[in-house]
């Protein structure tokens, strides 16, 4: 039956007669009708239960009859069922555990990513320094394989609460960290922070050994939220800030830009008038970043009124009465165009000196150099050599929450920035690249107001918008589960060269409004083509009462096949998380199968060859375009690492030579270096 958000086959249970068939035939049934899909598989099915019911009728004088003839039209209802439970992985813990994230690897194991309080025995799990048991948060990371097999689980800890949020895979095949720290230098945490809450960085292996670390943070309050790898090896790091000094509103969105040894090389404050909290980020094509806000800001102004010096990317003002702001508005102003005078981040416990922790579970006082009030004063030379630039928004919100989304480019300049809202509270939640543009989407409590013209259904409902590469829109639609739905994943459905969108597959779940129930959450599937026209949904209902139990995250894999994250609670205060690989034979026929595949492509460092089709070994060459043998590799694996950071700049050959049980098949595609 289903445990809660997961499904999982139905026990095997072995009936002596009729009798026992007449009995469990229609409980099946039912079963399979509550797991439907698209309407056409659900009629069917009612079909089925029909048809079933007028067999029964007879089951007395014909139970044999009953029998054959229930296999076989069962045998059909469960063809067209196709979802099928590849594995499951329980991580259990002994306290409230928080899951962040799951992270596919470039070679298609998964990284489990979260926060946990550690047991006395893993309490020295980490590569070094927690000896000592930590009482607060940790960051915990569990690795598995294709098969759902554990390879690793690894802690990193300092003396206070330690919350990992975000975590990206590397393209040579390690991954980094993002969270949000209140611990000094401690344990594993090898540099003071700021303020009362800081964005810690670590880069690691593909082992979870620590290669690098850094804590940013000013002496305010800083809460990171998403992380993406750039073309160039380094990094975009978005967080919240609650910054006094420079700040827009009470939150704004700080943006860094990293290099490839996680250095800042430019700092970004992008706010309104009010409050305004990244959810998303995508990385383009073009090397830079598409950001997912959700904003409850209007246009930012320095001195409260209609006018402000706060200019857009053309250099233009906003709308003003007239108002002129004060010196000191005028001064604030300045402040987020220079460098700032205090460090903001960290290889070592240089900067800031921590004063006692007022207890466990409060902010954290730091002694810290406090900016001047002359910002064009040489008498306190600038610590950081970043640049430090800031966005203003320029429109005003249609609603209580609204849809704020903003390109940058590889460096980190503004190029466009759109909102999105009706009268009610709408909130941003995914992002996704097609070939024309982009998709965003997210849930909606707003009617036709604002620029929201497609509608809404029932309760809070899914809104999508998609847009062009200029931030131009192309089409917004509005799908509705008739509850309070929620939408957690967006994939792009592309043809076998990965240039022509075919459409976008939404994840997420629905669930009573006002959560009057703890066990009514619902996850669904919903394909739409690339027009946003829906072409099916089917949903796996959840039928556990004994468990609360919460989807994180759905993945759509290479194979068509869907990972599913999340948390269950068999009681209060102790949330096991849960790992799902879920196969449905409808989204795997969406996916065009490429007997070999090389991706990145064009390649910086490293590339990865996937063969599309299982074999007992396989061989894989590199050769340039004279037909000279570069390297060789020999590999069991689907999909196997090449490391290309030694080639020139051009155009090379990768043929792998794979052998069957039938036969040996050769294959060969182009690799580009950058």
């Amino acid at each position: 039956m289903h445990d809660g958000l997961f499904y999982r086959r139905p026990e095997k249970k072995y009936y002596k007669n009729a009798y026992h068939v007449h009995c469990f035939i229609p409980r099946l049934l039912s079963f399979i009708v509550e797991i439907s899909c698209d309407k056409a598989t659900y009629l069917f099915r009612a079909l089925c239960l029909f048809i079933f019911t007028t067999f029964f009728s007879l089951s007395k004088t014909y139970p044999m009859k009953i029998l054959y003839m229930s296999a076989l039209l069962l045998a059909g209802c469960l063809s067209l069922s196709a979802q099928q439970v590849q594995w499951q992985k329980d991580l259990r813990s002994s306290t409230q555990d928080f899951l962040s994230g799951l992270v596919v690897t470039p070679d298609g194991q998964f990284l489990v990513s979260g926060s946990s309080i550690q047991p006395p025995k893993l309490s020295s799990a980490s590569t070094r320094g927690a000896a000592s048991q930590n009482n607060g948060y940790d960051f915990r990371l569990m690795k598995l394989n294709q098969q759902g097999a554990q390879l690793w689980e690894r802690f990193y800890s300092g003396n206070n609460h330690d919350f990992l949020t975000a975590t990206v895979a590397t393209q040579e095949g390690g991954f980094l960290l993002a969270g949000t720290s209140y611990s000094s230098k401690s344990g594993d945490k090898k540099s003071n922070g700021s303020g009362g809450s800081d964005v810690w960085l670590m880069k690691i292996d593909e082992e979870g050994r620590e290669e690098w670390q850094r804590t940013v943070g000013t002496s305010g309050n800083e809460e990171a939220k998403a992380v993406v790898q750039t073309a160039d090896l380094g990094y975009f790091v978005a967080a919240t800030i609650r910054d006094a000094q420079s700040g827009y509103g009470s939150k704004d969105v700080w943006l860094l830009k990293l290099d490839k040894t996680g250095k800042p090389t430019r700092e970004i404050l992008i706010g309104g008038s009010g409050l305004d909290e990244v959810q998303q980020m995508l990385p383009t094509r073009d090397g830079g970043v598409l950001l997912g806000i959700y904003s409850r800001s209007g246009v930012f102004t320095e001195n409260g009124s209609a006018s402000s010096l706060a200019k857009n990317k053309k250099g233009n003002k906003n709308k003003d009465s007239g108002a002129e702001p004060t010196e000191q508005e005028a001064s604030k102003a300045t402040l987020r165009t220079l460098p700032r005078k205090e460090p903001f981040f960290s290889d070592a416990d240089s900067e800031g000196k921590r004063k006692p922790d007022t207890g466990r579970g409060k902010a954290p006082v730091y002694e810290v150099p406090r900016v001047s009030s002359s910002p064009s004063s040489s008498s306190s030379p600038s610590v950081s050599s970043v640049p430090r630039t800031s966005y203003a928004k320029d429109t005003e919100n249609y609603g209580e929450g609204d849809f704020w989304v903003m390109k940058l480019d590889s460096e980190g300049n503004l190029q466009w920035q759109k909102n999105f809202g009706g009268k009610g509270d709408d909130r941003i939640s995914t992002l996704a690249a097609s070939d024309t543009g982009y998709l965003i989407g997210g849930s909606s409590r707003s009617g036709n107001s604002g620029n929201k013209n497609s509608g809404s259904q029932e309760g809070t409902d899914l809104w999508v918008i998609a847009l062009d590469e200029n931030g131009n829109e192309r089409f917004q639609k509005t799908y509705s589960f008739g509850k309070r739905d929620v939408l957690m994943s967006m994939n792009t459905i592309s043809d076998s060269r990965g240039k022509e969108t075919k459409g976008f597959l939404l994840g997420g779940y629905s669930q009573a409004e006002g959560r009057a129930k703890t066990d009514d959450e619902t996850f669904w599937m919903l394909y739409v083509d690339s027009g946003g026209e829906e072409v099916w949904r089917k949903h796996i209902e959840g039928k556990s009462k004994s468990k609360e139990e919460r989807l994180i995250t759905a993945q759509l894999l290479h194979d068509g096949s869907y990972i599913l994250a999340g948390t269950s609670a068999a009681e209060a205060g102790k949330e096991n998380w849960k790992v799902v690989k879920l196969g449905d034979a409808q989204v795997e026929n969406l996916i065009e199968k490429q007997q070999m595949r090389i991706y990145p492509n064009p390649v910086s460092e490293y590339c990865y060859v996937e063969i599309g089709f299982d074999f007992k070994n396989a061989v894989i060459e590199l050769f340039d375009m004279s037909g000279r043998l570069l390297q060789s590799t020999s590999t069991p694996n689907r999909i196997t690492k090449i490391n290309t950071a030694g080639l020139a700049q051009g155009a090379y050959l990768m043929v792998a030579t794979a052998h069957t049980e039938k036969e040996t098949k050769t294959m060969n595609a182009k690799l580009i270096k950058k």
